[in-house]
C-alpha cells in the first residue's frame, strides 16, 4: 500500500528549491500550514513566489519567510495587516499580482481541475481588466512593472474577463485529519483556501493536525482526495491565533 507519510515537516519540504512557485492554504490566521512554512524557513528556500489570499501577518506565516526576503513576488487578494509586506511592496523589493478573492479561488481551483483559463465578471471596467495595477514599484514613488491588458469578451450581453488558471511547483496545506493515502478532511473555517491550493499543486504537501489508517475517513467525507496529494505528515493540534485583539480600554 502507497504510504505518503513523512517524519517530520522538515523532510517533507527538504527539495523545495530556490525559485519554487508554492500554493499555500489559510485565510488570516486560520488554516495555515504553519509547520511546514517553519520548516521552510530553516530549509533556506529563497526567490519563491507564493499564491496565498493573503502573506500571512507581521511574525507569522508567509510573513516569517517575508521577513527574511525570502519571497520574490506573490499573487494575493488580501495584503493588508502585514506592514513589512508594504513596506518591501512600495520599495520595490517585492512583486505583487493582486487579485480578486473569487478570482484567485477559481483560479487554484481551476488549475487543479485541467482548466486552463475561464471567463469572469469580476474586475471588469477595472484596473483588473484594463490593466495598469501596479506589480512592482521602483522604489521612487514610481511604477516599475504594471499589470496589463486582460482579454475581455461578452456573454449574453455582459462582459467578462478571461483569467488564467494557476498551477505551482509545490502546495503547502493544513487539515484537520489526513490518512496514509493523503484524503484529507478540513475542519469548518479552516478549510477555506487549503482544498483550492492542494489542487493547484504538482507536488503537495499536507499538515494534518491527526494521522488515521486508510478506511477510517468516511468517503463522504473527504474533502480533498488523495490523489491531489503526494506528503502527509502529522503535526499535531494547531492553536489559532487572535489576528486583531480588541478589549475594552
Amino acid at each position: 500500500m502507497v504510504n505518503k507519510v513523512f517524519a517530520t515537516a522538515a523532510e517533507a519540504v527538504a527539495d523545495v528549491p530556490d525559485g519554487a512557485s508554492l500554493a499555500v492554504g489559510g485565510f488570516g490566521l486560520v488554516g495555515i500550514p504553519s509547520a511546514l512554512i517553519d520548516a521552510l524557513l530553516a530549509q533556506g528556500a529563497t526567490d519563491l513566489e507564493t499564491v496565498s489570499n493573503n502573506c500571512g501577518t507581521d511574525g507569522f506565516g508567509l510573513g516569517l519567510l517575508l521577513e527574511q526576503h525570502r519571497i520574490r513576488r506573490t499573487i494575493s487578494s488580501y495584503v493588508g495587516a502585514n506592514k513589512e509586506f508594504a513596506r518591501q511592496y512600495l520599495s520595490g523589493e517585492l512583486e505583487v499580482e493582486l487579485t480578486p478573492q473569487g478570482t484567485l479561488a477559481e483560479r487554484m481551483r481551476a488549475g487543479g481541475a485541467g482548466i486552463p483559463a475561464f471567463y469572469t465578471p469580476a474586475g471588469v471596467g477595472t484596473q483588473v481588466a484594463e490593466g495598469g495595477l501596479p506589480i512592482r514599484y521602483d522604489g521612487q514613488g514610481g511604477i516599475a512593472v504594471a499589470s496589463k491588458p486582460k482579454e475581455t469578451r461578452e456573454f449574453d450581453g455582459e462582459a467578462y474577463v478571461l483569467e488564467r488558471a494557476i498551477r505551482t511547483d509545490f502546495a503547502l496545506v493544513h487539515a484537520w485529519k489526513g490518512d496514509r493515502l493523503g484524503n484529507l478532511v478540513y475542519r469548518e473555517t479552516a478549510r477555506n483556501f487549503n482544498p483550492d491550493a492542494a489542487g493547484a499543486g504538482h507536488i503537495t504537501i499536507a499538515q494534518v493536525e491527526y494521522l488515521v489508517e486508510p478506511g477510517e475517513i468516511d468517503p463522504a467525507e473527504v474533502h480533498t482526495p488523495g490523489i491531489f496529494v503526494q506528503r502527509v505528515v502529522e503535526v499535531g493540534r494547531q492553536e489559532t491565533g487572535i489576528e486583531n485583539r480588541t478589549v475594552r480600554a
